[in-house]
């Protein structure tokens, strides 16, 4: 059976996708780090779609702890593979880069872009050996443009999309695909900081996008209607350039 895993999966745009997988039939693994109940709450979300859905906590910023859980989930599942990978999980710690800590960087960076590296690596033989596989990204506005007090975020989620870029040609042979959505402003735990009236000013389409918008193009991409579509970066920001 083919599984997708979705990063960051309890909440917020995570969440949304799962429950747009789940739409389409397919059974969802539901990464997270801490939040149990907003898993559990995900996972009964998902089982309302009538797929199957399983928990799958561990540190995408931790090489180890991502290698302990793919090895408990192969072995719970020698028969399966993870054909459809959603890079989700990431933190924002906004500050301006003369004030920024050491931590503040490295916190955001071993998210964003080590667990990348760390899950995608490990998710890759299956997809190779079975000549199927979507890999997909969720970066960010501030990736593509760069935004003030952003410096760690954005070249977190501009070094994903360069990773992105060049994956796609690596395994574009073996029928895996690799892309990459770029949300903008979405109404999410992680954005509810911000100056909602002040950002929607910039926006042309003068509001924030919903984490189901986001979820509905993941949803395109890690479908077979996808299958020429690889190393791109899709935008979803309601206009801004």
């Amino acid at each position: 059976m083919k599984y997708a895993l979705v990063t960051g999966g309890s909440r917020g745009i995570g969440r949304a996708i799962c429950i747009e997988l789940a739409s389409q039939g397919i059974p969802v693994i539901i990464n997270y780090l801490s939040n149990e109940d907003a898993a559990l709450e995900t996972k009964r979300m998902v089982e309302e779609k009538g797929a199957t859905a399983e928990l799958l906590p561990f540190d995408v910023a931790d090489s180890e702890s991502v290698d302990r859980a793919f090895e408990e989930w192969t072995t719970a599942h020698p028969d399966d593979y993870i054909g459809i990978l959603i890079n989700n999980a990431g933190i924002r710690k906004d500050t301006m880069m003369v004030f920024m800590q050491d931590s503040q960087w490295h916190d955001v960076l071993n998210i964003s872009l080590n667990g990348f590296f760390y899950i995608t690596r490990r998710v890759l033989k299956g997809m190779l050996m079975k000549r199927n596989g979507r890999i997909i990204s969720v970066v960010s506005l501030s990736g593509l443009k760069g935004l003030p007090g952003q410096t760690n975020y954005s070249a977190a989620k501009a070094a994903v999309i360069g990773a992105t870029k060049a994956l796609a040609q690596e395994v574009a042979p073996r029928k895996v695909t690799v892309n990459a959505v770029a949300p903008g402003f979405i109404a999410t735990d992680m954005t509810k900081d911000l100056d909602e009236t002040a950002l929607k000013a910039t926006i042309p389409l003068q509001r924030f996008g919903q984490p189901e918008e986001v979820a509905a193009l993941v949803g395109f991409l890690a479908s077979d209607k996808a299958a020429y579509i690889t190393g791109e970066v899709v935008s979803i920001n309601g206009g801004i350039f």
